[in-house]
């Protein structure tokens, strides 16, 4: 009979620490992305952990922390592309730091929406929620605050009660118009508004995607010395398809008012523009110049690849799970308003 083998031993933090030559508390604070150390030492440190094969025991870290190492995630739908892919994101970002993710979606603007979700959260199954806010949930400043770790994403408003992850709408908006005023365009078409176009209304928003956006396309047309033309300012309500986006684009073409550029207020949007205006027979990007948002992957492949703003999910996901767990552990105690900025992706749509 062949000798029976000695069970691998399991390989502990300090195993890692004397391999490294630093102390526990060091080799601790690389395994949770903390304390203050030179770059040299954290990489050594890091090295030495994939050399020996050693595994972050996430139940032992979480009995001695009182944590359960799940966080959840809760969105309107995963169907739209741009809520699919902040979901596998958010489950990647949250992956490199040893945490899981529950993803849950909500019923918009029912009883079963937001407002139900953040009533009824289990801290003993998650210890925090990052939730994508929908634009129809009608929420207030004390839903907000709650007694469990929360993060918002999304372009609604915390009221400074809730952290607040979201990329600068209005900035973004007022760049795509901008590229477009400066590839020649004069008279710009909107499509994807909600309700009845109130230029000054719209100055003041503060939240909701389409506000944000329509609001940063005025702000930039008026910095120019121009109004746009609300008969070019087409309504979607909450309907940001292909579909709607093509109905809304054929009625601007047949309200023969003339324009030469387009603002989709998302990729949806501008993809059915584009079927529209193929459809009147009119050249893209010779006669009309469009722009859409989110840089969803179907964009690079259309017929004429389509210029757009950059989704920043790149920067959205790992920036609200970082704070997230920034609350748990509670190192951020403060509620604060996260953004960045948004690069055009300049395609065959525009000159």
């Amino acid at each position: 009979m062949g000798e029976m083998k000695p069970a691998k031993r399991r390989v502990t933090l300090r195993d890692v620490a004397q391999e490294a030559g630093v102390s526990l508390k060091t080799a601790s604070n690389v395994i949770n992305g903390n304390g203050r150390m030179s770059q040299a030492t954290r990489e050594r440190v890091e090295t030495v952990i994939k050399d020996l094969g050693y595994r972050v025991n996430v139940a032992a870290r979480n009995l001695n922390r009182d944590h359960t190492g799940f966080i959840t995630l809760a969105v309107p739908s995963l169907t739209p592309p741009y809520l699919a892919e902040l979901a596998n994101r958010v489950i990647d970002a949250a992956r490199r730091l040893d945490y899981s993710v529950y993803v849950t979606t909500y019923a918009e603007g029912s009883a079963k929406g937001a407002r139900n979700l953040l009533e009824n959260f289990n801290s003993t199954v998650s210890d925090g929620m990052i939730l994508s806010m929908s634009e129809v949930e009608d929420i207030a400043p004390d839903d907000l605050d709650v007694d469990f770790p929360l993060v918002v994403v999304g372009a609604r408003t915390t009221w400074g009660r809730a952290d607040h992850v979201t990329p600068d709408d209005v900035g973004a908006a007022a760049r795509a118009a901008g590229y477009l005023y400066d590839r020649g365009v004069t008279r710009l078409a909107v499509v994807g508004a909600r309700g009845a176009y109130d230029e000054e209304k719209l100055l003041g928003a503060v939240e909701g995607n389409a506000q944000l956006r329509l609001r940063g396309v005025i702000e930039e047309s008026l910095r120019r010395g121009m109004h746009p033309d609300p008969r070019l300012v087409g309504a979607t309500d909450q309907d940001w398809t292909i579909g709607a986006g093509a109905r809304v684009m054929q009625r601007i073409i047949d309200s023969a008012v003339p324009f030469d550029g387009v603002v989709a207020l998302n990729d949806q949007l501008a993809i059915g523009a584009l079927t529209a205006l193929r459809a009147s027979g009119l050249d893209v990007p010779g006669d009309v110049q469009v722009i859409g948002f989110d840089n969803i992957e179907e964009d690079a492949y259309l017929q004429t690849p389509l210029t757009t703003m950059d989704s920043r999910l790149d920067w959205t996901a790992p920036t609200a799970v970082g704070r997230i767990l920034g609350r748990i552990d509670g190192s951020i105690v403060r509620p604060e308003l996260l953004t960045c900025e948004t690069d055009v992706i300049a395609r065959d749509t525009t000159r």
